[in-house]
């Protein structure tokens, strides 16, 4: 498992930081778009949603992309700001939900596919709004090591210091302590990046920023584990062989990325 593990983070990567270098925006956009079109694939798989249904999610989704993706290049702010908060609050209800009563209190109804829905459709575009705009290549891959930093400090913090339950009846082997790891470990990469990557960023700045970045995405982590536990699978999907699924992979990002892109706009 590790073995397939490091080989597919071996030719992966560089493919991916390729493409976030040196694509064109617009291939960029189009690349979001089949990770897009590839999570809503999960998304319609793990729920087992009828043939009405996939319809629905992928008309919802792509709505919701086709939006932000237009007002943003449009300069207009205040339509893409409620589309990501409306998206962000419905699938921190479910996840809430689901710690609070456990996965069986959410019913597998249109409601849920609708929360899935929004969750791809208002999160993804995030992604090649952050990168193609002026200096988004730095601020993509800054965000991006920030998340790697808050998953490790949390990974490492939690196996050495854990003890008490962050939230079971989501994600059982998550803790308090490696969270507050995980908060720790983003803050300081934060100020570590800040000057070959967002040299722009006070230190204050960069310290709150990288702070958000850490709780959004461990929220986003747990939103993926509650919706999973709700759909009654172990992983989103298959694509990454000894990773899971798409959603697997990027469900921390998502949050932390929207989130950035309001701070530094």
């Amino acid at each position: 498992m590790l073995r397939t593990r490091l080989l597919t983070a071996a030719i992966g990567l560089p493919i991916v930081l390729a493409i976030v270098l040196w694509a064109p925006p617009h291939v960029f956009t189009a690349f979001i778009a089949i990770l897009t079109a590839l999570a809503l694939y999960e998304l319609i798989s793990m729920t087992r949603a009828s043939g009405v249904e996939a319809a629905l999610i992928v008309a919802i989704a792509v709505f919701w992309t086709a939006a932000l993706l237009t007002f943003a290049y449009m300069d207009v702010g205040k339509v893409p700001t409620a589309i990501v908060f409306v998206s962000g609050v419905i699938m921190l209800a479910v996840m809430a939900q689901v710690a609070r009563r456990g996965a069986e209190s959410v019913p597998r109804d249109g409601w849920f596919l609708f929360a899935g829905a929004l969750w791809v459709g208002g999160f993804f575009p995030y992604l090649a709004m952050t990168r193609n705009r002026p200096g988004g290549i730095a601020e993509i891959i800054m965000i991006f090591l920030m998340v790697v930093a808050s998953d490790s400090g949390a990974y490492f913090a939690g196996r050495m210091l854990g003890r008490r339950k962050l939230a079971p009846r989501v994600s059982p082997n998550k803790t308090i302590e490696g969270a507050i790891g995980g908060l720790v470990a983003c803050v300081v990469a934060a100020l570590i990046l800040r000057p070959w990557l967002e040299a722009g960023w006070s230190w204050l700045a960069a310290a709150l920023i990288a702070a958000g970045v850490s709780v959004l995405a461990q929220a986003g982590d747990l939103v993926n584990s509650a919706y999973k536990r709700v759909a009654g699978v172990k992983d989103s999907g298959w694509i990454f062989p000894g990773h899971g699924g798409l959603l697997d992979r990027v469900c921390g990002l998502l949050f932390a990325v929207a989130f950035a892109y309001y701070c530094t706009s």
